[in-house]
């Protein structure tokens, strides 16, 4: 006599219950790594505009073939400005609407440290968007770049 009919199926079935707790674990914790994810795609797709709008447009040094490098002189007069006019820099950028209104937050730091903070101060818990971009700062007295990144927050 085959006792052995059952083996096959009870295998199946082991398999198919660990794969499907695999897949669960996996896709319940991913978002537990990723700080400031977003889960809006409206407050994600604001904050790419406003930091390509950042970098491309206001900020940029102008030479052509690189836009990602940014104007010292230009830098410090935009966070110097969203510091003291905080209400017209959203009124600018479109996120002071009749009926949502967005916050932000935009900062340029180093390997080491943040060179540049501006806009109001991250809530603790909240729907954060995060745009990032790796620029070149360029020193416009001594002509010296130096690698950083712009984040822009919003939420």
């Amino acid at each position: 006599m085959d006792n052995r009919g059952q083996m096959q199926i009870d295998y199946i079935i082991g398999i198919s219950i660990f794969l499907t707790s695999i897949i669960f674990l996996f896709s319940y914790t991913s978002g537990l790594f990723l700080p400031f994810q977003s889960n809006s795609d409206e407050i994600t797709l604001i904050a790419d505009r406003i930091s390509t709008n950042i970098v491309e447009q206001e900020l940029s040094a102008r030479e052509p073939g690189h836009i990602t490098i940014l104007d010292g002189k230009k830098v410090s007069t935009f966070f110097s400005e969203i510091n003291s006019n905080y209400g017209g820099i959203l009124n600018f950028y479109g996120l002071n609407g009749t009926y949502l209104r967005y916050d932000m937050n935009v900062t340029i730091e180093n390997e080491t440290s943040i060179l540049y903070s501006g806009g109001k101060q991250l809530p603790q818990y909240s729907n954060i968007a995060q745009t990032k971009r790796v620029i070149m700062l360029k020193d416009e007295t001594t002509e010296n770049s130096s690698v950083a990144v712009l984040s822009v927050r919003v939420w």
